[in-house]
């Protein structure tokens, strides 16, 4: 039991803020009143943003070794977390307002969010970039907005 509560990495700099950010985002994707997504859909995204979060994380973080999160050694509950819920909440509430007359403002809110979070991860602590950039950020953020998710949607829907 003891190596398992150390591997969580409960002492890493600045773990309250992704825990924070994980819990409220969760929190509000699955309680606010869906308007264009459905709960089907919600589900479909939620596997789906998942998947490609983790994925991205091993070849980013782990292949590439470009971004640490918390402890680079372990993969600790602020990692978790992270990777789990706020890629995935956001999509689930980005695409719970899209529309195709919205699509580009949304992009903008949801980039600058995005933004925000990953500024947070590093200005606290938790996040340290190695070769990567708040300009790949940037690209990466505006590419999934603009391009992937509405795709996914419209997937989905057939």
């Amino acid at each position: 039991m003891d190596k398992f509560i150390h591997n969580l990495n409960l002492g890493a700099k600045g773990l309250w803020f992704p825990l924070t950010v994980s819990i409220l985002l969760a929190i509000t994707a699955l309680l606010i009143p869906k308007k264009n997504i459905s709960w089907k859909e919600m589900y479909i995204t939620f596997g789906i943003v998942g998947l490609g979060t983790w994925i991205s994380d091993s070849i980013i973080a782990r292949a590439f070794d470009l971004i640490d999160l918390g402890d680079p050694i372990r993969t600790g509950i602020g990692d978790i977390l992270s990777y789990t819920f706020i890629p995935t909440s956001i999509a689930i509430l980005f695409l719970n307002y899209f529309t195709k007359e919205n699509k580009w403002r949304l992009t903008i809110l949801f980039t600058v969010l995005s933004f925000m979070i990953d500024t947070g991860m590093i200005y606290f602590g938790y996040m340290k970039y190695k070769g990567w950039n708040t300009a790949f950020s940037l690209i990466v953020f505006i590419i999934a907005f603009s391009f992937l998710l509405p795709i996914h949607l419209k997937i989905i829907r057939r």
